[in-house]
């Protein structure tokens, strides 16, 4: 019986998001391949330390342990390393405990078009080449910024999203680029009950919604549960713009716990107080500051020309 995985919420990460490579890839960089590869040999029995991505990647890996029956989440290791030098990798996963058994290793070759065999809802890298081949081939990818977050951040599991180009398409924000804010408003008002097509993470963000789905069924048949997973929109959205949001939400029939429409307001101070421990965007000025938490940048649409 072949393994489920279409049944499973699949991230793909590469050890350069999951681990601190910086040592490694110094040596790749100045030395090259040969010396890489004793480097690593060497250095095998040396764990790797945390990486942007392994609090997010820890804490989402929780969610097994609540839904035992389903297991719901799978993480897929997606590598540049050859499967030789990749084993330090693998050592590090099995040193920290964490539940991560298929992988894929390309011997320097980018990854991104096996994302669909894993059934892959997100593919999450430091390498922004991977990253935007990956997003214009269409597969939601984004590319982890340098950050810390502490892995005793609370019980939650809080996942943010900016909206426009992130979950929703960028056609909105074409009208706003390319037009002006009083077209992009009068349009956003004239197409309120229009729901945007989605974009590259509405899959990702469906999913998760279904989960949620899943803590509310616990709660009902457990009244002392208590729910883990918290999704929070981030937008610079605000009225009158803010119904064909809401509206789009209702029209794919997903659910969001918090909504904030700031209107220019810098998002970092609704963040630093959330503490997403994960938080995408198509916008890097947005991004760029965030170091207390696993900041995304999802390199498509206008904003990225």
């Amino acid at each position: 019986m072949s393994y489920p995985i279409d049944q499973k919420l699949v991230i793909a990460i590469a050890s350069s998001a999951l681990f601190d490579l910086s040592d490694s890839h110094k040596v790749f960089m100045e030395q090259g391949v040969e010396e890489y590869r004793k480097y690593q040999e060497l250095h095998i029995d040396v764990t790797l330390a945390k990486g942007v991505a392994f609090a997010f990647i820890k804490k989402l890996l929780s969610l097994n342990e609540i839904f035992k029956d389903e297991q719901p989440i799978e993480v897929v290791l997606l590598s540049r390393n050859s499967p030789e030098t990749g084993l330090r990798v693998f050592r590090s996963i099995q040193h920290y405990g964490l539940d991560i058994t298929r992988a894929g290793f390309f011997s320097g070759r980018a990854p991104y078009k096996y994302l669909p065999a894993y059934n892959a809802t997100l593919f999450l890298s430091a390498n922004e080449q991977d990253v935007r081949a990956a997003c214009n081939c269409g597969f939601a990818a984004g590319r982890v910024l340098e950050s810390k977050m502490e892995e005793n951040e609370g019980d939650e599991l809080r996942i943010a999203f900016d909206f426009d180009g992130v979950v929703a398409n960028d056609d909105a924000e074409r009208v706003f680029q390319e037009e002006g804010i009083e077209a992009f408003y009068s349009t956003e008002q004239s197409n309120a009950q229009t729901p945007l097509q989605p974009g590259l993470l509405a899959d990702l963000f469906s999913k998760i919604a279904a989960l949620q789905h899943l803590e509310q069924i616990r709660k009902e048949n457990h009244p002392h549960y208590k729910r883990v997973i918290n999704t929070a929109i981030v937008t610079a959205r605000n009225a009158p713009a803010h119904e064909r949001l809401v509206n789009t939400l209702k029209n794919w029939g997903v659910d969001v716990d918090e909504v904030f429409f700031l209107g220019g307001i810098d998002k970092f101070r609704i963040l630093n107080i959330m503490r997403p421990h994960i938080f995408f965007d198509d916008q890097l000025g947005h991004l760029s500051h965030l170091t207390n938490m696993l900041a995304v940048h999802i390199p498509l649409g206008i904003k990225n020309l």
